[in-house]
């Protein structure tokens, strides 16, 4: 740990890169050192002056992870419906680009995290970290998502059961992992579906399966990450602990 070197060819004390990644002052990132809150490669440092290298090493504060990286965006988007996700789009058609638009003539080269369709709306991640990304959409990582959706018709417990029991379709069998009904009115149904599939469309491909087509549908959260209040094409810096979260959820 003491002898790996850093970028520019030097270790770089310990204290000093929790101060410039603005986890505490330089005294008080000691202190958390001398308290054994501070992990590197999975290990405590209680000691004063080791030196590790910011490019490679896995730093955590009481067990969440720091992003050293300056360079490095993670972002959560309010995608509104009638946006397509891309970056850019050759018929003219509003894009999720569109919404970044400053960020990307800064030179920023950004990503989005998986797919929403046009209508559906909700929360995109979008980042320049390709491992996370690559990651974050591979099936076997099974990082849940969140949807809030409106059906036609009044749900039965039936249709839960089958949900979550699996359904086959055109493609293959599917499941979801949490079903509920939150709200029942004037003939539509609203429901909360987790799952952790991706492929295209499968929310919707799921309810209209088991005879309840979607009339809107919003993703609300993704792995430890929640959209809460964020207005409809918005867009946030994801907090030192949701970055932690799902790079845990990917095993990064």
């Amino acid at each position: 740990m003491t002898e790996s070197a850093g970028r520019d060819g030097a270790p770089v004390r310990l204290q000093k890169i929790l101060a410039q990644a603005g986890v505490a002052s330089r005294r008080a990132s000691e202190e958390l050192i001398a308290r054994g809150r501070v992990e590197v490669d999975g290990k405590i440092v209680r000691e004063m002056g080791v030196k590790v290298d910011p490019a490679t090493a896995v730093i955590r504060v009481d067990g969440t992870r720091i992003v050293l990286d300056e360079d490095m965006v993670y972002l959560a988007l309010n995608k509104p419906r009638g946006v397509h996700t891309t970056m850019s789009d050759d018929m003219g058609r509003p894009c999720v680009g569109d919404l970044l638009a400053d960020r990307i003539d800064a030179g920023q080269r950004l990503f989005h995290v998986g797919r929403l369709d046009a209508d559906t709306e909700g929360l995109l991640l979008v980042t320049n970290d390709g491992d996370l990304a690559h990651r974050l959409m591979h099936p076997s990582y099974e990082v849940r998502k969140t949807y809030l959706a409106t059906v036609t018709g009044v749900v039965g417990k039936g249709a839960g059961r089958r949900l979550r029991d699996g359904v086959d379709l055109e493609d293959g069998p599917a499941a979801v992992d949490q079903f509920s009904v939150l709200d029942v009115h004037d003939g539509r149904s609203l429901v909360k579906v987790v799952l952790h599939e991706g492929r295209k469309h499968i929310v919707r491909r799921l309810l209209a399966e088991v005879g309840h087509p979607v009339e809107g549908l919003v993703r609300t959260r993704f792995g430890g990450v929640a959209l809460g209040d964020q207005r409809p094409g918005t867009f946030r810096r994801l907090n030192r602990k949701e970055v932690s979260d799902l790079y845990e959820a990917v095993g990064l």
